[in-house]
């Protein structure tokens, strides 16, 4: 569970580091105010390149071997930026990282395909969602606290890295029955396709869930901001307790997975459209809070719904370059998010403005989604 969730640790853990590292380099570089935004979601960039060539790795030469490698680099890259004084330096440091992230993420994402059906796939993701509020809760607390002491001492929570390669050198495995699955299956001589059709689709509506997943994400520091609140230490502590919720949305997953992916997806898209719709509209920190509340809810459901729902349309044989694809576009939205932000920004002349904005897209595709998430059962991911 912690290994999965360092790519999230990566930018959930520079949210309330943001305004700081603008005030540090605003001085010498003018358009820090959108390259710092953007320099916390870099690594989606990479990610959205590699993703998928890392998928044919993990499909080719195995899963355990990329992932050790990649949790012990994590570590060395993420930590650059604590030595660097350069902007554009620190932004190189966050590519880097981001092709740490896309091999983690691949691997991991595959092997929970591995290692359970689709019913053990649930169960795993909902306990990894009940799970990941603790640590996103201590790590936003933790990096309050930590740019409160300068503006670099962010960059040191990237030493989990080296703790969670220790841990998967002494737990994790190559799945054992990894070769005698295929001939069982006989997987090796199957001529079934690539199944491009579904996962353009779950492609497509991943992209959009995740460049909306990330909106308050990466500029929810710019908006309280906004009404009054710099302090980053406070900042850390006031998102706490609503960052929370995210467990209800982990909970919500699991209550409807009997229901399927089309309604999962829509509770989804309509909670974080309606969460960054009230703070588009907050005024204090208890509208802040309020609309955190919904919108932490429905982030809690983002990544089990998507990963759950791309994996049933993976069969064994394809399910590596699957979720190469399923990465590469979470992630290409992250990239994104704060580059079309940033332009509505530039249009509506607030974050506030912004965040309404991305809330009635929220809204918007929770109608769409219905109508393009079919009832009908998808190829089977066993």
């Amino acid at each position: 569970m912690i290994a999965g969730f360092l790519p999230i640790v990566a930018i959930v853990s520079m949210f309330p580091a943001v305004p700081a590292i603008i005030d540090h380099f605003i001085k010498t570089d003018p358009q820090a105010m959108i390259k710092v935004p953007a320099m916390v979601s870099a690594p989606g960039l990479t990610i959205a390149i590699i993703a998928l060539f890392m998928g044919l790795l993990v499909d080719r030469f195995g899963r355990r071997r990329l992932l050790l490698i990649s949790t012990a680099a994590y570590g060395v890259v993420g930590m650059a930026p604590f030595f660097l004084e350069n902007l554009d330096a620190v932004y190189a440091s966050r590519l880097a990282l981001g092709v740490t992230e896309a091999a983690i993420l691949t691997t991991l994402n595959t092997l929970i395909g591995d290692y359970w059906d689709e019913k053990g796939r649930r169960n795993w993701l909902t306990l990894q969602g009940l799970a990941g509020p603790f640590l996103g809760s201590f790590s936003i607390l933790l990096s309050g606290y930590l740019t409160a002491i300068q503006w670099n001492s962010i960059f040191l929570i990237y030493a989990l890295g080296f703790p969670v390669f220790l841990a998967a050198l002494a737990f994790l495995y190559e799945p054992a029955s990894d070769t005698t699955v295929r001939r069982m299956l006989g997987i090796g001589q199957s001529t079934q396709d690539f199944p491009w059709k579904h996962v353009v689709l779950f492609g497509g509506v991943t992209l959009v869930g995740s460049a909306l997943y990330y909106v308050f994400i990466i500029n929810g520091g710019l908006v309280w901001r906004e009404i009054g609140y710099t302090d980053s230490a406070t900042i850390g502590r006031l998102t706490t307790i609503p960052s929370l919720f995210v467990m209800l949305g982990a909970a919500i997953f699991w209550l409807t997975g009997r229901w399927g992916a089309r309604a999962q997806l829509t509770c989804f898209f309509a909670l974080l459209g309606a969460g960054l719709l009230l703070i588009g509209n907050a005024h204090d920190w208890r509208g802040m809070v309020l609309g955190m509340s919904l919108q932490q809810t429905g982030a809690g459901m983002a990544v089990p719904t998507l990963i759950a729902w791309a994996q049933t349309y993976l069969p064994f044989q394809h399910r590596g370059r699957g979720m190469g694809i399923w990465t590469a576009c979470f992630f290409f939205g992250q990239f994104s998010s704060p580059l079309l932000v940033g332009l509505i920004r530039s249009n509506v002349g607030t974050m506030h403005g912004a965040f309404v904005v991305a809330g009635i897209c929220g809204l918007i595709f929770t109608a769409i989604v219905p109508f393009l998430v079919r009832r009908a059962a998808p190829v089977s991911g066993q």
